[in-house]
């Protein structure tokens, strides 16, 4: 042991084992890597394999991230969203993934174990926390590459508002159609929402926040890439998770553990296996590819023609585009039970009139209800099944009550 680094101090008891005297000696240690005789060394099966300077180079880097989520934040609990946290608590409960109820901000964030002492961790700053480090940059290309952007944005927030806006980046932007056949009509996206969503939350649960390169959502001509600055872990292959049996490594287990209880992610590893089988189910060729910055998943679009009902991001009609507002309306607050209409106005880019005026015609339709008082309610949704919706008035006869 005297040659070990740092240094280990095992407890060294005998014990009679089978009948015979045997020496036991029980050591642990939390400090990897360690080095003997001057070389570290990791154990692979039943062997002990000396570990390359890139793999020291991780273990220290793996030993920093842990320390990162539990550091304190310089933020307090006033920069906390209030809102945020009620509505993850909402989606808590709904999973039934936590035992108590919303009280306060300081005792859910305690209970969430994100508190040290009365203080924010840096888990809890980008969790609900809305001026944070995080970013994601999306875009949208001319081609096949970077050289020609059709559109750039900005995203900031916590991390469960910078996942919505990534998402409704995509869904605005990615090419639908539409399929009629008995019963209301049915749009379909050319990549799943599921696996994009998957990916999308995976990217921001999985990254390297002491990185300070911020997420990426780019569409190109031909595929959709989601990005973020995390490597993969190098011992195990993306396609290793495809069987299900594979087991996740967590790179910030403080943020997966609350991600999980509020439904935005599952544990064990699921998140490429249910990626690869939605596309799989659809057609759609997926890959997860590691660079030396990062991991991306890469999903290549549908080649559809467009005289078989596709129906794209950024209608040219302004009916289909009014139609479109609605739904993104409906599925905002189907996500977000209480967010305010100006956050709506400012995640979809338009007038808080306007908002509040489709909310009324949710109302009025008995799709939407508000639940509680203005301040310290929240809404439900009663209808988001049927996509086809209008600012038709209800008239005798049509089936509304």
């Amino acid at each position: 042991m005297d040659n070990l680094e740092p240094k280990i101090y095992p407890k060294i008891e005998t014990k009679k084992i089978k009948g015979k005297e045997c020496v036991v000696v029980e050591f642990q240690g939390a400090n990897c890597p360690y080095f003997a005789y001057g070389r570290a060394y990791m154990r692979v099966g039943e062997s002990d394999k000396q570990m390359t300077a890139k793999q020291i180079e991780e273990q220290i880097t793996k030993k920093k991230r842990v320390l990162w989520e539990r550091e304190l934040s310089r933020k307090t609990i006033a920069d906390v969203n209030e809102n945020a946290v009620k509505e993850f608590m909402r989606k808590a409960r709904t999973a039934k993934r936590v035992d108590f109820d919303f009280v306060n901000v300081r005792t859910t964030l305690h209970k969430l174990h994100l508190l040290d002492r009365k203080y924010l961790t840096q888990a809890a700053e980008v969790l609900f926390c809305d001026d944070n480090q995080m970013e994601i940059q999306a875009a949208i290309f001319a081609g096949t590459d970077k050289l020609t952007f059709l559109d750039i944005k900005q995203f900031k927030g916590n991390l469960f508002s910078l996942r919505q806006q990534a998402e409704i980046y995509v869904y605005e932007h990615m090419k639908w159609r539409v399929e009629i056949k008995r019963g209301p009509r049915k749009e379909i996206p050319e990549v799943p929402v599921e696996a994009i969503r998957e990916a999308v939350g995976n990217s921001l649960c999985h990254r390297d926040f002491s990185n300070p390169k911020g997420n990426e959502v780019a569409i190109f001509k031909d595929r959709i890439e989601v990005y973020n600055p995390g490597l993969f872990p190098e011992e195990i292959n993306p396609e290793d998770f495809f069987s299900g049996h594979e087991h996740s490594i967590l790179r910030n287990p403080l943020i997966a553990e609350t991600m999980y209880k509020s439904k935005d992610i599952e544990r064990w590893g699921s998140g490429i296996k249910r990626i690869h089988d939605e596309c799989l189910a659809v057609g759609v060729r997926v890959e997860f590819n590691r660079l030396k910055t990062g991991f991306v998943a890469v999903f290549y679009r549908t080649k559809w023609e467009k005289d078989k009902g596709l129906e794209a991001g950024g209608q040219k009609s302004k009916e289909k585009s009014k139609k479109k507002s609605k739904e993104k309306i409906l599925r905002l607050i189907a996500n977000n039970s209480t967010i305010t209409t100006q956050e709506i106005a400012k995640a979809l880019g338009l007038s808080v009139a306007g908002v509040e005026k489709n909310i009324r015609t949710f109302k009025q339709h008995k799709r939407l209800r508000r639940v509680g008082p203005d301040k310290g309610g929240h809404w439900e949704v009663r209808e988001l099944k049927n996509r086809n919706m209008t600012n038709k008035k209800p008239t005798k006869g049509d089936g509304r009550r």
